[in-house]
Parts: C-alpha cells; sequence; structure tokens
C-alpha cells in the first residue's frame, strides 16, 4: 500500500473562512474562529490521518494590505512562508466578494509555482444560487488553478470533493506524524489560543487586534488542569473594557474559554486571568517574539 502526506497552506485573506475550513477538513475544533479579521495570528498545523493518506493542513493569518504595525507585517511574513513550505495550496476567497488583499493573495499563492486550489467559501450564503457561476466566470488570474470548488466549510457542502482535490498533489511518502495526532501545538499554546477567540468574539470590533495572551501556569494532574494567563493589552482605557463592569467582563470570557478548554482537553480546568497592560505591543518586535510569534 503506497502512502501519501503532504502538507496544504489554506491561504487567503482574512475573515474568508480558513479556520472554519479547516476544523471542517479535521473533523472537529481546533483553530479558533470570530466573525473579525485577523482572528489567525500563527501558522497552525491540523493533522487529519485517513487510511493510507496523512493530511497536514496549514492554517495560516489572512494575508492582507494596509496595517504599518510590527505584527501585521509578521502575520503577512507567517502566511506567506507557510505557503512556501506546501505541497499544495489551497486559496480560500469568500463567494461573490474579491477586493485588493485577494488579489494579494492570489500574488502571493501564485508565486509560490506550487499547485493551488481555489476554494470558492460560504455559497451557502449566495441567494439565488444562480448569481454564483457568472461570478466564477468573471473571475481573472485564476486560469493556472488546479480546480475551482465552491464549498460552505460551516455546513460541509463539496468539502469531501475539495479534499478528493488535494489528495493528487500530495507526494507519496511515510507519514509525518502518529496516526492519532491532531496537531503540533503544545497544549499551552491551544489554551492561550482558546482565551484569545473569546476575547476576540466578546470585544468591541477595535479591541481585539490590541490584545495578546500568554499562559503563565498550566498544570495537569489526573483530575484539573490548572492554567494561569496574562491578556496583554497596549492601553489602560483597554484593561477596563476588558475587565467589564465590577468584573463582569472578564468572568464571561474566562466561563466561555473554560467551557471551551475541557470540551478539547476532556479534563476539568481550573483558569485565572489577569489583565496587564504594556504600551505598544503589537509594534515592539522583542515583545512579538516573546508572545510567540514569528517563530515559524
Amino acid at each position: 500500500m503506497t502512502k501519501r502526506c503532504g502538507y496544504i497552506a489554506i491561504s487567503g485573506r482574512p475573515n474568508v473562512g480558513k479556520s472554519t475550513l479547516l476544523n471542517r477538513l479535521i473533523g472537529q475544533k481546533l483553530s479558533i474562529t470570530a466573525h473579525k479579521p485577523q482572528t489567525t495570528r500563527h501558522a497552525l498545523l491540523g493533522i487529519n490521518t485517513i487510511g493510507d493518506t496523512q493530511f497536514v493542513y496549514i492554517d495560516t493569518p489572512g494575508i492582507h494590505s494596509g496595517g504599518k504595525r510590527t505584527l501585521n507585517r509578521v502575520l503577512n511574513k507567517t502566511a506567506s512562508s507557510a505557503a512556501t513550505g506546501a505541497d499544495v495550496v489551497v486559496l480560500v476567497v469568500q463567494a461573490l466578494t474579491w477586493n485588493e488583499d485577494d488579489d494579494r493573495a492570489l500574488d502571493v499563492v501564485r508565486r509560490q509555482q506550487k499547485p493551488w486550489i481555489l476554494a470558492i467559501n460560504k455559497v451557502d450564503r449566495v441567494n439565488p444560487k444562480e448569481r454564483l457561476l457568472p461570478w466564477m466566470q468573471g473571475l481573472n488570474g485564476i486560469s493556472d488553478a488546479e480546480a475551482l470548488i465552491p464549498v460552505s466549510a460551516t455546513k460541509g457542502s463539496n468539502v469531501p470533493q475539495l479534499e478528493s482535490e488535494i489528495v493528487k498533489y500530495l507526494p507519496s511518502a511515510d507519514f509525518m506524524f502518529d496516526e492519532d495526532t491532531l496537531t503540533d501545538r503544545s497544549s499551552r499554546f491551544l489554551a492561550s489560543e482558546l482565551v484569545r477567540e473569546q476575547l476576540t468574539r466578546f470585544l468591541s470590533q477595535e479591541l481585539p487586534y490590541s490584545v495578546s495572551v500568554e499562559i503563565e501556569k498550566f498544570e495537569q494532574t489526573s483530575r484539573i488542569t490548572k492554567i494561569s494567563c496574562v491578556i496583554w493589552v497596549e492601553k489602560q482605557s483597554q484593561k477596563s473594557i476588558v475587565i467589564g463592569k465590577g468584573g463582569s467582563g472578564l468572568k464571561e470570557i474566562g466561563s466561555r474559554a473554560r467551557h471551551e478548554m475541557e470540551k478539547l482537553f476532556d479534563t476539568k480546568i481550573h483558569l485565572e486571568l489577569w489583565v496587564k497592560v504594556k504600551d505598544g505591543w503589537s509594534d515592539d518586535a522583542a515583545m512579538i517574539r516573546n508572545l510567540g510569534y514569528e517563530t515559524e
């Protein structure tokens, strides 16, 4: 039996559903999701082994223009590097929408000179459905795509067809990971991401970009896992927003994050959250490295 194994980069601009698609492809929630751009900040491996094939998906930050902070440059660099190391790239776009950031993402993907597939996501939102085909036929610069596949990452439609197309471009190779491995990331990393997911979902539109999470303590026993983490913000006023009136905001964020951790880690979680201010952290290269960025 010939085994296949390879890296598949999931690329695209922010907020097109890359993380939701990764979770659908591996069959469970791994990558955090929110209806806000730049939720994903790291290249995250999601591994799915089916029979004689091991798919090693790379969820990447959204490729975007604008954003002059150091963090923005790091996210774009991470996304480009992930595409460079892949055997095949899935470029995700949103049905009926194409903008400058899609152009930029397409340019990054085509420069890699790797096989690439265009996944047109969120087709479940297209109404009437007849609008989709003319829009697809009007797309420019995609003639070298191996396939165009309309999908709904949320509903799962056509995702098996996307998977069947991906298999064609994976090399014959032994598996890189044990068959039951889900990701190469540590539990500490996944815990910090689950806290940041709830911050992103719970807070005002602008604030999540000024927020990061650092795990200070992660202690596992047979009965309970104790986690303590710091939420870093850039201004005192942001600290007040995160904490909320009488601590209500922080309590709600902690409750939601703990619930998600207990589902992922399948154990009881004791979670403590602290909010600290570091002025301008998202433009501070040393702080960004300390928080685990730019390590891919």
